[in-house]
């Protein structure tokens, strides 16, 4: 298929081998056949030949350089895609002598006027840097200019290459740090966890610590502020001054709105900046996002619990409000559950211990094991934390000694023993108890443990200890080694205590040992044998045998394995290991003075171009700005942010799809469109200084044509469906904006002569198609600028006789609003009475029957939050102020669903009580019934033929397609109108929709052999399509 002549079966293999690759399989061989085509003129072709030599350039380098002046003469390509495409694949064929090539390609593509391009020369630099390091010096040049680049595209990939080629270069980050703040929101989301992480070790670098004036602060006092003004005050207040610089509050504060980022990584590197740079009593807002993360995925969860182990050892009081949220789920994998238990530990204290010791006996009876004896640890240093609750603990722990599961019980003595060391005067008792079980335990480790314990204290256990050596000296062949050696060190400290009773024992259990297997019970051996058995060539230490078999242990620090990693960064993988990564780049510590911050300022026109104009033009008044003899300086600044405005907006449109071929002419037809606009406007200004109003009112004449046509050409070319519809509003208001200077100076003009009293935004512009029906047109709800404007919009002349019509009757069809379980006792159905809507008239009108079930007055019942999508609006019903007990009352609204099926969400909400409610309206329910002739019928149906007909075949008994039964099945459907038909066979309905007044037609045409054809004629296809299948099955079935 790749050596054929046609581009459709070559297109079609090269889609066929992006899919092998997608799958993971190898499509190595078929590089030479695929490297013909990278000349091909089809530009589909050519972006998925580029696709996958991106993929297979490395491995196949020599076939790959046969290409390169391809790749060369595409990186000159009009298409932005096929040169960003063309650097991709130069970058990637790591052959040392194109180095040079590659690095002329990167310095044109970082001038290049698109921000796609420029954003894969940045790419391009860390490949060119990874194959050459000793052009260093001239990618750091690039990198210099490209972080100057205004597009948010391009932000992230430029800082991702600094961080590769020239971290420790922070003097180019000076000027640009202010950009990079600003810019951060916008930038796509891998950029900002780049970004972050980077500016967190500038600020490192630059601010003295914010630290200082919170030492004296207890946690739990610092925790949440109402905002940075109160911060700021309690600071003066202090005893140390301690002043913020602008510069790291702007980085502070720039990054909060992030914290509600939908991509973890981004919330995670906005916690880790708030928890190495923020003031201390600023980083509790922190807490909340890291914890909403903790409903993501197992993987997810293990890095953000992580990070959160780590930060409750230093302070506690961030994450105690969420403790709950800590809790452990049955769902949980091993490693979540051990996370989560240590997070526990470090938030333990007295007023919550209890709480904790009752979920850690539920834990214990888990059938994880792993997870059981963590759990046990977590008890053991509970209780070595918190000395109110070590005698609880220590009993629980004994009761688990009786345990059934051998691991439990093993691990309950490991941390006995481990609690005794502390205070072992207190606790003969339990010791008595851990040696009768010796013989039933049978894990090693706890056996040694017992042995241990008994040894340490053997003269408080005068007469257990022996008999537990004899019984030991029986099974030493077949114990552990570990074992073994508890044995040896018991028998030694029972012969230096005890010699009496335990010296044959003590010499048997030697002899035993010094014919051991293991080399170092035999070592072992050797040296008790010589320090506790006196003989000739015995040393001076036999003296102190007794001192150091018996001295007085250290009890044992039971510590969080979190303890150390907070010198690590948090959110990075040298934290997760807790050791250093190749690539690692280290915080450094606070300056003790701040260095000069005068080294971040810019021009004041830089300022002035990069960041203020775009709020400040809509803001001034547009007579005075329009008419005002000022300084050229303020139209310049204007000027320049439109131009910024466009750009952005293009690259917004190339960000969410790469692949799309079109984007690039769209992109210049947009970028020429701006430019010629702000020439425009340069032109109104100057004709309105010389020639005086007269003049400039028919400039504004001319840019109000060149709107219209612009924006009848978008809708001609838009396609009738519901997503069309809100881009083509998009497009409209993109362009109102663009024109808003010269538009206000006409709306002033215009409402002069014909003012209107209602005045509606851009947003409810939605629905002027190219083929539209002006039948009982709802009340004009537009200012009298754009009723000009869109004057020459509507392309179709329709008859007058065609009006709302009388429902035909059908039963009442109720949903539920809310169960009355639900409402707590309220409960409420909503049901489509049919009628035009007395709140508007592109209004669907619900009707809500309310029922208080319960036996006490439900009181002020009315309507809260509402959520609903772009563009739709709802009347809401008046508040009840109360409703009585077993009592029912119904009330009307009126939703805009913009002729969509989407759901209005909002809450219906009581004195006390919110409850989360959606309607849904079903397609029919979303039309009026129209009453017209059959010849008007006919004659609108002969205008929406082709894409705006949808049609299908019906099987179905004869008695179903009777007159009567299809006018029922249908009206029970859809809310349309009978038309008279003169023919039997053909039964028409017409209804138009609610919101935009598009006809509806249906008809159903009954054919021979029990079959019908179902046509519905409407430019709205997509709600035509809906009903079209909802009808369907209805007159199917019997």
């Amino acid at each position: 298929m790749l050596e054929s002549n046609k581009d459709s079966a070559k297109l079609d293999a090269m889609k066929r081998i992006v899919g092998m690759i997608a799958k993971g399989k190898n499509a190595s061989d078929l590089f030479p056949a695929v490297v013909k085509n990278v000349a091909s003129k089809n530009i589909e072709i050519k972006k998925l030949v580029y696709v996958y030599l991106v993929r297979y350039a490395e491995e196949q380098q020599d076939l790959a350089l046969l290409s390169i002046s391809t790749f060369q003469r595409a990186l000159k390509d009009p298409n932005q895609l096929i040169r960003a495409s063309a650097l991709r694949v130069l970058s990637s064929i790591r052959v040392p002598i194109i180095v040079p090539i590659m690095m002329l390609a990167i310095k044109e593509a970082s001038a290049d006027l698109s921000p796609y391009v420029r954003k894969n020369a940045a790419h391009a630099i860390q490949k060119l840097y990874s194959l050459d390091p000793e052009q260093k010096e001239m990618l750091i040049e690039i990198i210099e200019k490209l972080l100057k680049d205004k597009s948010t595209l391009v932000a992230g990939s430029v800082v991702m290459a600094f961080e590769e080629v020239c971290p420790d270069r922070i003097d180019l980050i000076h000027k640009n740090y202010r950009k990079l703040c600003n810019l951060l929101v916008d930038v796509e989301e891998w950029g900002q966890v780049v970004i972050i992480h980077m500016l967190t070790r500038y600020a490192r670098t630059q601010f003295v610590s914010p630290w200082k004036e919170a030492d004296g602060l207890e946690d739990n006092e610092k925790d949440f502020y109402d905002s940075d003004e109160e911060q700021k005050e309690k600071t003066d207040k202090g005893k140390k001054p301690y002043t913020m610089d602008p510069d790291h509050r702007l980085l502070i504060r720039n990054t909060k709105p992030l914290l509600q980022s939908r991509n973890a990584a981004v919330v995670m590197a906005v916690a880790q900046l708030y928890w190495h740079i923020a003031p201390k009593s600023e980083a509790g807002i922190i807490s909340k996002s890291l914890v909403r993360l903790l409903r993501s995925n197992r993987e997810v969860q293990y890095i953000v619990l992580q990070n959160i182990a780590t930060m409750s050892i230093q302070r506690k009081g961030m994450f105690e409000p969420y403790l709950k949220s800590f809790y452990v789920r049955s769902t949980d994998p091993t490693m979540i559950k051990i996370l989560k238990l240590e997070i526990l530990t470090n938030l333990a204290n007295e007023a919550n211990i209890s709480t904790l010791l009752r979920e850690f006996q539920t834990y214990v009876k888990s059938q994880d094991k792993q997870f059981a004896a963590a759990t046990i640890q977590t008890i053991g240093r509970c209780a070595t934390n918190i000395s109110e609750v070590t005698d609880t603990c220590l009993t629980g722990l004994v009761c688990l000694l009786s345990n059934r599961d051998e691991i439990v019980v093993a691990e309950s003595v490991v941390v006995i023993k481990k609690l005794l060391q502390m205070q072992p005067i207190q606790h003969g008792e339990i010791i008595k108890h851990m040696a009768k079980l010796l013989d039933s335990i049978t894990v090693p480790v706890a056996r040694a443990s017992i042995l241990w314990l008994i040894g340490e204290n053997c003269e408080r256990v005068p007469k257990i200890a022996p008999d537990v050596l004899r019984k030991t000296a029986k099974s030493f062949t077949g114990e552990d080694d570990l074992v073994k050696l508890q044995i040896l060190n018991l028998g030694a400290k029972l012969y230096l205590t005890n010699s009496k009773q335990t010296k044959l024992l003590t010499q048997y259990i030697l002899n035993l040992g010094k014919y051991d297997q293991n080399y170092d019970i035999r070592d072992r051996t050797r040296f008790i044998r010589q320090l506790i058995v006196p003989n000739e060539k015995s040393g001076a230490l036999s003296k102190y045998a007794k001192k150091i078999f018996l001295a007085q242990k250290p009890a044992p620090l039971l510590e969080s394995p979190f303890k150390g990693r907070d010198h690590y960064q948090l959110g990075t993988l040298s934290h997760t290991l807790n050791t250093k990564a190749t690539g690692y780049l280290e915080l450094s510590n606070w300056p003790e003075v701040a260095p000069d911050p005068s080294v971040r300022n810019v021009e004041v026109i830089e300022l002035a171009k990069e960041w203020t104009p775009a709020g400040k033009a809509k803001k001034e008044n547009p007579d005075k700005k329009f008419y005002s003899e000022s300084a050229e300086e303020e139209e310049d600044s204007s000027e320049s942010s439109s131009d910024s405005e466009s750009e952005s907006g293009s690259e917004s449109g190339e960000q969410d799809d790469e692949g799309d071929s079109s984007e690039d002419s769209s992109e210049h037809e947009s970028e020429s469109g701006s430019g010629s606009e702000a020439e425009n406007k340069r032109a109104a200004k100057k004709n309105s200084k010389t020639k005086g109003k007269s003049d400039s009112e028919d400039v504004d004449k001319e840019n109000e044509n060149s709107k219209t046509s612009d924006s009848s050409n978008a809708e001609s070319s838009s396609i009738e469906d519901s997503s069309s519809d809100s881009a083509s509003e998009s497009e409209s208001e993109s362009e109102s904006e663009s024109r808003k200077v010269t538009k206000e100076k006409e709306n002033k003009t215009k409402q002069d002569r014909n003012p209107l009293t209602k005045d509606v935004s851009l947003l409810d512009l939605d629905d002027f198609n190219p083929v539209s029906t002006p039948v009982a047109r709802p009340t004009p709800a537009l200012s009298p600028s754009l009723i000009a404007d869109l004057e020459g919009l509507n392309l179709s002349a329709s008859s007058s006789v065609i009006s709302v019509s009388t429902p035909v009757f059908v039963p009442v069809k109720t949903h539920v609003l809310l169960h009355r379980m639900s409402g707590k006792g309220l409960a409420a159905h909503y049901f489509f009475p049919r009628q035009p809507c007395v709140f508007g008239d592109n209004m669907v009108s619900v009707q809500i029957t309310l029922n208080n079930t319960t036996d006490w007055k439900v009181e002020n019942i009315h309507i809260g939050e509402k959520k609903l999508p772009v563009g739709m609006q709802m009347h809401v019903f008046n508040p009840i102020e109360s409703l009585e007990p077993e009592g029912s009352i119904t009330v009307s609204m009126g939703i805009d669903f913009c002729d969509s099926t989407q759901t209005a969400s909002f809450q219906l909400c009581t004195k006390d009580d919110c409850f989360s409610v959606n309607i849904q309206p079903p397609v029919g329910e979303l039309l009026l019934p129209v009453a017209m002739s059959e010849k008007d019928f006919k004659k609108e149906q002969g205008m929406l033929t082709g894409m705006n007909e949808t049609s299908t075949v019906i099987i179905a008994a004869p008695q179903n397609f009777t007159s009567s039964v299809i006018l029922q099945k249908v009206v029970n459907v859809a809310n349309v109108g009978v038309v008279p038909s003169g023919q039997d066979n053909i039964h028409r309905f017409a209804a138009k929709t609610v919101h935009s007044g598009s006809l509806m037609l249906v008809t159903v045409e009954l054919k021979e052999d029990s079959t019908a054809q179902l046509i519905i004629n409407t430019e709205k296809t997509v709600i035509g399509s809906l009903l079209l299948r909802e009808l369907k099955p209805v007159l199917s079935q019997g």
